[in-house]
């Protein structure tokens, strides 16, 4: 048994396995951070996703996905993507096309929105006062919509555009 003084004002004993074990989980710790930091945007996006911890924000769940919910259409090549996500009394339906999206929040009325996808930056949208919103590009890879309505924010799941 060894003691071992971490930084906190007390000691704490370990085997002579655990001794090595933590030795050796320093040493790593140290290697990854000399030879593969984490990416600063990757940093900012983690902080990011814990202000979603904040007790205020509720998730709005996905009810409806054309990709899975609804019959393909003959004739269509390229059908746009529905979604229709809702919490509590707020929903919000979205079209996701090659040209962007186009989408409404439910009841209407003014809001902010983000699209959230990854490490680039947030596309920020607004809604009008009947709740119609666009945005000029197609969110690619994973992708989710954070909606401000003035006293309450709502977060959609991620989803893969």
């Amino acid at each position: 048994m060894s003691d071992r003084y971490d930084g906190d004002g007390t000691d704490e004993t370990f085997t002579e396995g655990e001794w090595d074990a933590a030795l050796l989980e320093e040493e790593l710790r140290q290697a990854a951070a000399i030879l593969d930091p984490v990416p600063a945007e990757l940093r900012r996006i983690a902080v990011d996703a814990f202000a979603l911890h904040d007790l205020d924000t509720r998730v709005a769940e996905l009810t409806f996905d054309s990709l899975v919910d609804a019959l393909p259409v003959r004739g269509e090549a390229d059908p746009p993507r529905m979604l229709t996500f809702r919490a509590d009394e707020v929903t919000v339906d979205v079209e996701v096309t090659a040209d962007g999206l186009i989408g409404q929040v439910l009841p209407p009325g003014p809001a902010r929105i983000e699209v959230l996808s990854g490490p680039r930056a947030h596309a920020r949208l607004t809604a009008d006062d009947m709740g119609r919103f666009t945005g000029d590009a197609p969110p690619t890879g994973p992708f989710a919509l954070r909606l401000r309505t003035g006293r309450e924010v709502v977060m959609t799941e991620w989803l893969r555009a």
